[in-house]
């Protein structure tokens, strides 16, 4: 039947893409019965194709996070890095060489993708009660990471399943090109549950791992472990609203939550840092993230539930300010913002967010005394500056072209891994002109948000206009080769 095969090709790829392998193996495994026939080999040809496709998707496990939409925030990575830098220390890394990435992602979830950079959903803080239970998620997570454990996860693992999974298809195949069209099923979907299971079972062993080392990592800074308990008992409410049983334990890529909770429950109660607070300003920091993240990704009319204004509480104000800025009040939005620096007449980012209003209300000009003072006060934070920029532009004033300039080359030689800075720059060097130089901001953001063609055409412009041997012109010509090789890629795949 046509129309079932393609249900279920579908459904594959959809699940590849997600990054949900488990998932895809159960697919492929309810496939190879309806495609075990004669009559059906051309099916199964193509389920050979699917398989070793599935296989090979193992190496692109790093996919998902690329997928996602990273959020940039000033304060909310400030708040990260100094809650993170301690547990970073204990695991034996370097901070500078760390990152705490925030997703824009509703799901309750944390993941490592390679290298150094622990990715945190933004459904994750939400959920979060305190400051400590991030700590906890943020130690488990540098736990992977200080374990080369998605390298070891790719080449162990993987290799185990796919051992398994190749050996199946290929004594399957035989057993139906010999006639034998059920033994050969029998064959195919036994090898394919084995190879599922050797996956997954890998997996809950590196998972356990991590929870121990986040253990060492939080009992070596005197950071409590009540966070990171109370995490999984959240965990285990979500196992149990869904129905997760033990038996379903073997088809997870993590230990079932009653397990990791019996686990590290006594050790955390024997540390003396058990009973430890969490430093009172770093938790009260925390609150206003938290709040200020809802107000930014959650509809306003749910911030306004959750944050009536007979709350009067900073984290209450912060989140109502962002409720009503996208409700397209802006002085309702000006009103909470001006409390909030009544309260604390020289914060940074209480300041960001009245220039952000302004700007973005159409009143450039008046955010431009509020950014500056945020930009000093900050000593030039890129985002924060990048911003500023942005507002000089806005005002359309030819006497401000050139701190525009300045504040945003200052701001991408600090963070270059900024498209909307890029953008700016661009248009300041297209205002000023300079074309070559517009096209090389252009190629960068490009090349930043993963598109290879535009960065391309961009960057063989900037190589065309731009002095031969100049910094510039070398860079350009980087992104130009790197996009070309991209681009050329893509095309052999499609092929």
């Amino acid at each position: 039947n046509p129309v079932s095969h393609q249900h279920w090709i579908a459904a594959l790829r959809s699940q590849r893409r997600q990054g949900h392998f488990a998932n895809a193996f159960g697919i492929i495994c309810n496939f190879i019965p309806r495609s075990a026939n004669k009559d059906e080999m051309p099916c199964m040809t193509r389920l050979f194709r699917l398989s070793f496709a599935f296989i090979a998707a193992f190496a692109f496990t790093s996919q998902p996070a690329m997928a996602q939409s990273i959020l940039r925030d000033a304060e909310t990575e400030a708040l990260f890095h100094e809650m993170s830098v301690p547990i970073i220390k204990a695991a034996g890394l370097s901070p500078a060489s760390v990152r705490i990435v925030l997703i824009g992602d509703r799901s309750i979830n944390a993941f490592t993708a390679g290298g150094q950079d622990v990715f945190i959903n933004s459904g994750l803080v939400a959920a979060s009660d305190n400051a400590n239970e991030v700590q906890g998620v943020i130690a488990h997570e540098l736990g992977h990471v200080a374990g080369g454990h998605v390298t070891i996860r790719l080449a162990e693992g993987s290799k185990q399943a796919t051992g398994i999974s190749i050996l199946s298809l290929l004594l399957g195949a035989a057993a139906i090109a010999a006639g034998a069209g059920e033994a050969g099923a029998g064959i195919l979907g036994l090898g394919q549950s084995v190879a599922q299971a050797t996956y997954l079972g890998f997996s809950r062993t590196i998972e356990a791992t991590a929870d121990a080392s986040a253990q060492t990592y939080l009992t070596k800074t005197g950071t409590s472990g009540k966070g990171m308990i109370s995490f999984f008992k959240k965990l285990q409410g979500l196992e149990f609203r869904y129905g997760a049983t033990t038996a379903e334990s073997f088809a997870s890529d993590h230990p079932l939550t009653g397990d990791r909770i019996a686990i590290l429950q006594d050790k955390f109660q024997a540390d003396p840092a058990w009973n430890t607070p969490t430093d009172p300003l770093l938790e009260a920091r925390f609150q206003r993230v938290k709040a200020k993240l809802k107000g930014f990704a959650n509809e306003p009319r749910q911030t306004l539930i959750d944050y009536p204004e007979s709350n009067k509480s900073i984290p209450a104000r912060y989140a109502r300010a962002y409720a009503w800025h996208k409700s397209a009040y802006p002085e309702k939005a000006l009103a909470e913002v001006n409390a909030l620096i009544a309260s604390a007449p020289h914060d940074p980012y209480f300041l960001e967010l009245k220039g952000q209003i302004l700007l973005e209300s159409g009143r450039p000009a008046e955010a431009l005394p509020v950014l500056r003072e945020a930009v000093n006060v900050t000593e030039a934070q890129p985002l924060i500056a990048s911003l500023f920029g942005h507002a000089l532009i806005a005002t359309e004033d030819p006497a401000n072209i050139a701190e525009a300039q300045k504040v945003l080359k200052a701001s991408i030689n600090r963070d270059n891994d900024n498209p909307f800075a890029w953008y700016q720059l661009g248009v300041v060097y297209e205002q000023q002109g300079d074309s070559a130089r517009a096209s090389m901001a252009t190629a960068e953001r490009y090349h930043l948000q993963g598109n290879p063609k535009l960065a391309l055409a961009n960057a063989a412009v900037a190589v065309r206009g731009l002095p031969t041997g100049s910094p510039d012109w070398i860079r350009a010509q980087d992104i130009e080769l790197v996009s070309r090789a991209e681009v050329d890629k893509t095309k052999k795949r499609r092929r």
